[in-house]
């Protein structure tokens, strides 16, 4: 990808960016947010789109280990100063050092004082604590996880968020070797570098959440998927690294667990023969579908079925909730309108009227919006260039993980969407150097879209409320 490309689009991202605030602010002045909202938004647009067009022609001609230092030492740089820097300014404008005192706060306090029972020797209280924890298995490896860095660090909120420094600048390597086997150099480059200054991906080491921790598995998980059946080096280690990876993942949300297996089945189904044989699959389709069935005999395959039977049922849920809130235009928000926008939604928060959790997020929620327009393409090219086996294991995760979270209760929720994020970066960085001049046509076209939606979103926000 040329330098110049790389500004226009970066330069058209910002410009869109600050017309649609511009615009939705004008239009609706009585709930345009407030500035600090919209200085956190310009923020985080600005940082992604000129850092990603300063650094990526910087590195991208490096030799492989002199990129790997610089992309991670910059990302845990970049990461650290924002967790040390998020921790007092939370503080300052909350009260407390977590950004809204929701689901974070509670994973803390019950870590915490689990720890403090481990350290005084009460094993007991804490073995009861668990099995009876009433938030289902997909919230114990987070809690647990939690629990051992506390145990032995302490229950300073900082020590956890190094962590998921550590873990959000190691991905941006990860990402890197999974979308430069996938797609090549040229994409794994350009991914690396866009993981490293994506806004999302840096706020939420500042956060209590176990969204960082549940990126970070899954990603690596498929990279180490990936390098299994590409190096064809099938040894003890290859083999059950994977394995436990994603059994860690039912610990922090069922269906990562249940697309990872899904995308590596597909995977192996696809791959040509000069990577897996008849005989390789049919192996490897069995232990898979073996470790399927353990996982399906334990408390995974319980929360499993819950899943299914509860999530799958309630694909009107926002619609019900619009309703039972007194709000109009409920019938719009079902999933089967939603579902073509899985890559795109949600859409950016403009207005004063979004909780402050996603108008500090806004300019970020928008990169992913403005980037999705490229992992789509991407599914165009790789069928035009006839790489769609080698984009299996990618698409069919991301795909399914979305499927899932579209035909849920979550659609329209940031936190279930943001572990799709990093696969939307490959994507887009493989659409991003791959791009045809026609391609440039339907860039312009989405941007208009792009900045129709936004427009229609936040004025729906306003109008189901009846303050427009």
């Amino acid at each position: 990808m040329s330098t110049k490309l790389l500004r226009h689009i970066s330069l058209i991202g910002v410009a869109l960016y600050l017309l649609a605030l511009v615009v939705i602010s004008v239009a609706f002045r009585e709930h345009a947010l407030q500035l600090k909202w919209m200085l956190w938004g310009i923020g985080e647009v600005l940082f992604f789109f000129v850092l990603t067009t300063v650094f990526y022609p910087r590195w991208k001609n490096d030799e492989p280990k002199k990129f790997w230092r610089k992309v991670f030492w910059v990302a845990l740089a970049i990461r650290l100063l924002y967790v040390i820097f998020s921790y007092y300014y939370f503080m300052h404008t909350v009260g407390i050092h977590f950004d809204v005192p929701g689901d974070g706060l509670g994973y803390y306090n019950r870590s915490a004082r689990l720890s403090r029972y481990i350290r005084s020797g009460d094993f007991g209280y804490v073995i009861d604590f668990i099995r009876n924890y009433s938030f289902g298995y997909s919230d114990h490896g987070y809690l647990i996880w939690l629990t051992i860095l506390h145990t032995i660090f302490g229950t300073n909120v900082l020590v956890p968020r190094f962590f998921k420094a550590l873990m959000s600048a190691y991905l941006c390597i990860v990402v890197y070797k999974l979308a430069s086997r996938t797609f090549g150099e040229r994409t794994g480059r350009l991914a690396a570098v866009m993981c490293v200054f994506m806004p999302i991906l840096i706020q939420l080491t500042g956060m209590h959440t176990k969204e960082m921790e549940m990126i970070f598995l899954s990603i690596l998980a498929l990279e180490r998927m990936d390098y299994l059946i590409r190096s064809k080096k099938y040894t003890f280690w290859n083999i059950l690294f994977p394995i436990l990876l994603v059994g860690l993942s039912f610990g922090f949300r069922t269906v990562i667990g249940m697309c990872l297996i899904f995308a590596f089945l597909v995977f192996v189904i696809l791959s040509p023969s000069n990577l897996v044989s008849r005989k390789g699959k049919i192996i490897t389709f069995s232990i898979t579908a073996v470790v399927f069935l353990v996982f399906l005999f334990t408390a995974i395959g319980s929360e499993m079925k819950i899943i299914y039977r509860i999530n799958f049922s309630g694909t009107d849920y926002m619609a019900k909730r619009y309703e039972s809130m007194g709000l109009k235009y409920g019938e719009i928000t079902k999933s089967k309108y939603l579902f073509p926008g899985a890559f795109v939604l949600p859409l950016s928060p403009m207005l004063e009227e979004a909780p402050d959790h996603n108008k500090l997020i806004h300019g970020s929620t928008y990169v992913k919006n403005f980037m999705a327009f490229f992992a789509m393409l991407a599914i165009v090219i790789a069928i035009r260039q006839k790489k769609w086996r080698e984009f299996s294991l990618i698409g069919a995760y991301e795909l399914s993980y979305l499927a899932i979270i579209m035909f849920t209760f979550t659609s329209n929720s940031e936190r279930f969407h943001e572990p799709a994020i990093p696969l939307i970066l490959v994507m887009a960085a493989y659409a991003m150097t791959h791009l045809r001049r026609k391609d440039l046509v339907l860039f312009y076209v989405y941007c208009g879209l792009l900045f129709v939606a936004l427009f229609a979103w936040n004025w729906l926000k306003l109008a189901a409320r009846g303050l427009v």
